[in-house]
């Protein structure tokens, strides 16, 4: 990709601080994000809570706010440094919800900003539990039997249409964050409170059990042109059940044929597709 001249000064979105789901790999990826973008010529100005970390020292950004990762307060610094774009992937969830919000604000609208690295509709596309389920159907892909959930009543509806075991996912929460797995209605209802309390859309996503399969993962990265690339397969040693964040993982799959690993392959990409992902 060509670099962009129509923007002269981008706004870097960090993660915060260090919680489960969203590590120190979110301040490596932003401090290697603020070292090339600067090369390239770009004014940076960097937001993150967290001080305990590489991407907030002095010579890293051209000015550092160690404010929290908010929309009311990244709105402020919008005003006074006035960025041409802002960019929000390296800094994980946090990031990504809190430019989702000023981007529902109007605050992006308002001073002129450009949201590059991802589009609010991709955002809320791969967040949105019931947008994500319906996107993958619309391009073929059989997923878990589930159902959205807003309330407790609604969320034991669909247990009963479901059955246990099974997973409960809040929406736009990292890594996990508030959701599990629940074997009986006592678990189900202690999960699904917490859930419920921790999503900030306060939405469920509650699917079928597939503990015990095989999981892997693909590592892809997509650019504005269409190309597509595979950087990785990715084979977890335990099974569905597991949280990926626990298991032991190998690089490349293992145990995939190459036709498995070709239908993982054009699968993946047409998610990316179908999401509207332009990196990675």
């Amino acid at each position: 990709m060509p670099k962009r001249t129509d923007i002269k000064s981008i706004l870097i979105l960090g993660a915060g601080p260090i919680v489960i789901g969203q590590a120190c790999e979110f301040d490596y990826s932003g401090a290697q994000a603020c070292k090339a973008l600067r090369e390239e010529g770009y004014r940076v100005i960097l937001v993150n809570s967290n001080p305990a970390t590489i991407m907030t020292d002095p010579e890293m950004a051209d000015a550092t706010y160690i404010e929290p990762i908010h929309w009311e307060v990244v709105r402020k610094i919008i005003e006074k440094e006035r960025p041409d774009a802002v960019l929000p992937t390296m800094g994980g969830q946090t990031a990504l919800n809190c430019a989702l919000e000023l981007e529902r604000q109007g605050v992006l609208a308002e001073f002129g900003v450009t949201m590059i690295g991802a589009t609010a509709d991709a955002i809320d596309k791969a967040e949105d539990r019931r947008r994500f389920d319906v996107a993958m159907k619309k391009i073929g892909l059989d997923t878990a039997r589930s159902g959205i959930a807003h309330t407790m009543e609604e969320a034991l509806a669909v247990a009963a249409d479901v059955g246990f075991p099974c997973i409960i996912r809040p929406s736009f929460t990292m890594g996990g964050t508030g959701g599990g797995i629940a074997y009986n209605r006592e678990e189900f209802e202690e999960i699904c409170e917490r859930g419920l309390d921790l999503s900030p859309t306060n939405e469920l996503l509650i699917d079928e059990s597939l503990i015990g399969w095989k999981e892997y993962e693909m590592e892809v990265v997509r650019d504005k042109n269409d190309n597509c690339i595979i950087v990785c397969s990715i084979e977890n040693f335990d099974a569905m059940g597991i949280h990926t964040g626990d298991s032991i993982t190998v690089a490349p799959a293992q145990t995939l044929t190459d036709k498995e690993y070709q239908i993982m392959r054009n699968a993946s990409m047409a998610v990316l597709r179908e999401i509207g992902v332009e990196t990675g």
